[in-house]
C-alpha cells in the first residue's frame, strides 16, 4: 500500500515526514517508511541519515513494506517497536483482527479461523485488511513471524531447524527465504552478528534463565503504580511480586495454547527522556521460561497487554491534562498505564470472587506444574474445571459461560456484545463487569457505573480513573 499524499491542510506539509526528519519515537509504530534508494524500511526514529523526501515511502505496517520489497533497517530495527496503539483502541473488524493476529491466531488457526472469530468471510477480512494496511492476514501473520524467529535465533541456542517451526513456519525453506527477504541475512548470520555485536556477548537462553526479552513501549512509563496493582492482586501459587519498590520483579504462570510457561518482568524506575531529538520510549526486562517455543509470540503480546504497552502515553496525556481536576496527576505521573491481563478468563473469575477466594480456586482446582519454579506451584484452573467443581452461584454461571463460549473475551471478542454476554451471568453486577471489560477486553474508555465521570475525559476514562486511584482519589474495589 503507497499512501504519499497526507498533507497538512494548512501548511501543505506531510506529518509523517516531519517525523522522520525530527527523529521524533513518539511515532514508532504507528506507521514505517521506506526509502527508494536503498531497500530498506526503518522506523520513524531511525539515527541513520534523513533520506530526501522524493525518495521515500510510508507504510502502515511493517508486512506492507515488506510485502513492497523492502528490508529491515539494521541500526533502528523496525520490528522491535512498540504495536501501534490504535488497535488496542479500535473495535471494529481490523482492530480486532490486528489483536488476534498478533496472539498468533493465522498461524494456529489459518486466515479461516481468524475469520471465523470475527463473524467475517476470510475474502472480506483479507479485503478489508488489504485496503487499510497494505497487507492481508497471511502477510501480517508473516512479519510477526521474522521477528519471533529472529530474537529466538539471536537469544536461544535453539537449533535453526527448531527455531523454524517453534516460529511458526512450514518448512525451513519457507523460513529462510523470509529470514533472508526481511534481514537481508541467512539465520546463522543473524546469529553470528548478535555473538560479535559491539564486542560483547550476547544474551543467551538456557533452561534455567529462560528467553531475555526487551519488551519495548512507547514514551514515558510508569511502572510504580503498574507493579503496585500486581502486587496488590498477587494469587500466590499463580503470582508472586518480589524486591524492594524501583527494583521489584513479578512473576506468572501462563497457560499457552501449545504448553505452559513461566514469566519474570522487572520493573524500570524513572521515565523516558523527551525533547527535540530524543528517542521517547524504553522497555522492560523480562524472561520467559516455556514448555514449548512456539508459544513465545502469543506470551509476549499476552505480557504486552497485561502491562499496556502499547498505549499511546501522548494521546493520553494531552487529552487528560486538558482537565482542571487531571492535569496535576497527568503531569505528576506522566505515562500512566491502565493495565489488562495475561489471561482474561482468568481475570473475569478473579474480578468476580477476590484475591482471597481466587487463592483457594487455585489450591483446590489449579492444574500442578510439572516443574514448579519457587513459589510457582500452578496454574489458574480453567473455566470449564470451575464450572463442573462449582456449578452453582454466579461463579458456576460465569465459569460456563467462559467454557462454552457464549462469554468470549479474546482479544477479537466485540466489546459491546462480550458486555451484554456478560450482564446475561445471573448475579453479575455493573461495577465487576466494567472491570472486566477494562482489564480483560482492554477498553481504554471504561467508567465505573454511577460514576460521575465527565465525557471529556472520553477515550481515555479508563486512564483518568487510574490517575485518580493512583492519587488516592478513588477507592479501589
Amino acid at each position: 500500500m503507497r499512501d504519499d499524499d497526507t498533507r497538512d491542510e494548512d501548511t501543505g506539509e506531510d506529518p509523517r515526514y516531519e517525523a522522520v526528519r525530527s527523529r521524533d519515537g513518539r511515532f514508532d509504530g504507528a506507521f514505517f517508511f521506506a526509502v527508494e534508494t536503498t531497500g530498506i524500511y526503518c522506523r520513524p526514529s531511525c539515527p541513520a541519515v534523513t533520506p530526501k523526501r522524493a525518495n521515500v515511502r510510508f507504510f502502515a505496517t511493517a508486512a506492507a513494506a515488506q510485502g513492497s520489497g523492502f528490508r529491515a533497517c539494521r541500526r533502528c530495527r523496525p520490528d522491535a517497536v512498540p504495536g501501534s496503539a490504535e488497535w488496542n483502541v479500535r473495535a471494529d473488524v481490523v482492530g480486532r483482527a490486528m489483536r488476534l493476529i498478533a496472539d498468533g491466531v493465522v498461524d494456529r488457526e489459518g486466515v479461516a479461523g481468524l475469520a471465523g472469530r470475527l463473524g467475517y468471510s476470510a475474502r472480506q477480512v483479507q479485503r478489508q485488511l488489504t485496503a487499510e494496511l497494505g497487507a492481508g492476514p497471511v502477510a501480517l501473520a508473516r512479519a510477526q513471524r521474522a521477528h519471533t524467529a529472529r530474537v529466538l535465533v539471536q537469544t536461544t541456542d535453539l537449533p535453526i531447524t527448531e527455531i523454524a517451526f517453534a516460529s511458526g513456519f512450514a518448512s525451513v525453506r519457507q523460513f529462510n527465504d523470509t529470514i533472508r527477504a526481511v534481514y537481508a541475512s541467512t539465520p546463522s548470520e543473524l546469529r553470528a552478528a548478535a555473538a560479535t555485536k559491539s564486542g560483547r556477548a550476547r544474551r543467551t537462553a538456557t533452561p534455567n534463565a529462560g528467553i531475555p526479552l526487551r519488551l519495548a513501549h512507547r514514551g514515558p512509563y510508569q511502572a510504580g503504580p503498574v507493579f503496585d496493582l500486581l502486587q496488590r492482586e498477587a494469587v500466590p501459587g499463580v503470582e508472586e511480586v518480589g524486591g524492594p519498590p524501583g527494583a521489584r520483579t513479578y512473576r506468572r504462570t501462563l497457560r499457552l495454547p501449545y504448553g505452559t510457561g513461566i514469566v519474570a518482568v522487572d520493573e524500570r524506575p524513572g521515565t523516558a527522556r523527551t525533547g527535540s531529538g530524543a528517542h521517547p520510549g524504553g522497555w522492560l526486562d523480562a524472561r520467559l521460561h516455556l514448555t514449548d517455543p512456539r508459544d513465545l509470540t502469543t506470551a509476549v503480546q499476552r505480557l504486552r497487554r497485561q502491562f499496556d504497552l502499547d498505549a499511546d502515553p501522548y494521546a493520553v496525556d494531552e487529552r487528560l491534562g486538558t482537565d482542571p481536576v487531571l492535569a496535576p496527576l497527568v503531569a505528576a505521573r506522566p505515562g500512566l498505564r491502565s493495565p489488562g491481563t495475561a489471561d482474561p478468563e482468568e481475570l473475569a473469575v478473579r474480578a468476580l470472587v477476590g484475591r482471597v477466594e481466587a487463592e483457594r480456586l487455585v489450591r483446590r482446582y489449579g492444574k500442578a506444574l510439572d516443574a514448579p519454579c519457587g513459589s510457582l506451584t500452578h496454574l489458574f484452573p480453567e473455566p470449564a474445571v470451575l464450572a463442573g467443581a462449582e456449578p452453582g452461584g454466579t461463579l458456576g454461571a460465569l465459569t460456563a459461560a467462559l467454557a462454552d463460549h457464549a462469554v468470549r473475551l479474546d482479544p477479537g471478542a466485540d466489546r459491546d456484545d462480550a458486555q451484554d454476554a456478560l450482564r446475561a451471568v445471573p448475579g453479575l453486577d455493573a461495577r465487576t463487569i466494567a472491570e472486566i471489560r477494562t482489564r480483560a477486553l482492554g477498553d481504554p474508555d471504561v467508567a465505573p457505573p454511577g460514576a460521575d465521570v465527565p465525557d471529556s475525559w472520553r477515550p481515555w476514562r479508563s486512564y483518568a480513573l487510574n490517575h485518580l486511584r493512583a492519587a488516592g482519589k478513588w477507592e479501589f474495589r
